[in-house]
């Protein structure tokens, strides 16, 4: 028997839980970076509590019918983040955990960048700056239809610097798309280095308001204000943007803030090394 989607306001579920949750996550993503491929470790890491809170605690959805006309939508616009959506929609029980076992092999589903084939998965993206404009025009198709989904983006920061995020930010506030919500994944670097060094974005909250947007700022790591930042109603006319300050590879000391972390290919000595260390950290969160 399926389950419902989840309805909008009901109880929050406890932060132990989602906390094991993202523990778990983290986990299955080094899982997915030990062997010949490889992926995109550090920045899927930034991104582990955003995606826990979302799939665990905000989105309305039914794992057992990724289609249900009731959900609300999710698109992760910085796509190179694929094996943290992929581990969180398999914690959240939208395929079997195993299947994340085939991740990069020929012939599987779970590819770099996601595939809209892939159960819980609403749009390919990867291409960088896309992800946004499709955002406003689902929130539009929503208003069309008189719905009340919720449309959720998740864009990198580095990703902010590609012109069309702005023309979408522009766009949703002149439309005041009140059921759109973003979440940029503030972790201060992209490939070639820091996001203030390759082109500033700050004041960042400033850009949006001026926009029209709602602007939270949050601790990325913090469950509870990711949970408050994200439930809380919109303001009417105005789409909402979460400005999550996160760390690259959040949850392993020896990578975390670190440019090298964008990408890596773990041996088993070194998924052994990186487990531990996600170990200790999760030991420090509960201490």
């Amino acid at each position: 028997m399926t389950s419902t989607p989840t309805e909008r306001g009901t109880e929050a579920v406890p932060t132990s839980r989602l906390a094991s949750q993202a523990h778990h996550v983290r986990e299955l993503i080094v899982d997915m970076c030990t062997g010949g491929e490889g992926g995109h470790i550090g920045g899927s890491l930034s991104l582990v509590d955003i995606l826990v809170v979302l799939y665990f605690d905000v989105l309305r959805l039914d794992p057992g019918r990724p289609d249900d006309p009731g959900r609300d939508l999710f698109v992760l616009s910085k796509g190179h983040g694929a094996i943290g959506l992929y581990a969180t929609l398999a914690a959240r029980g939208f395929f079997e955990e195993e299947r994340l076992a085939t991740y990069g092999r020929p012939g599987s589903l779970l590819s770099a960048h996601p595939n809209r084939k892939v159960p819980g998965v609403e749009m390919p993206t990867g291409s960088l700056g896309h992800g946004l404009p499709l955002g406003v025009g689902f929130a539009l198709s929503a208003r069309l239809a008189g719905t009340d989904r919720v449309q959720y983006v998740v864009t990198g920061d580095g990703e902010l610097q590609e012109g069309s995020n702005w023309e979408a930010i522009m766009a949703a506030g002149a439309k005041g798309l009140d059921n759109l919500v973003a979440v940029v994944d503030r972790n201060g670097l992209q490939i070639t280095g820091t996001t203030e060094e390759v082109l500033a974005l700050d004041p960042l909250g400033e850009r949006f308001r001026a926009f029209g947007w709602t602007v939270r700022e949050v601790d990325g790591h913090d469950l509870d204000a990711l949970r408050t930042a994200l439930r809380t109603p919109p303001v009417p006319g105005r789409p909402t943007v979460v400005i999550a300050d996160t760390v690259k590879g959040r949850g392993i000391s020896f990578i975390e803030g670190q440019a090298r972390s964008h990408y890596a290919r773990l041996g088993e000595a070194q998924k052994k090394r990186v487990l531990a260390a996600l170990g200790r950290s999760r030991r420090k969160e509960i201490s």
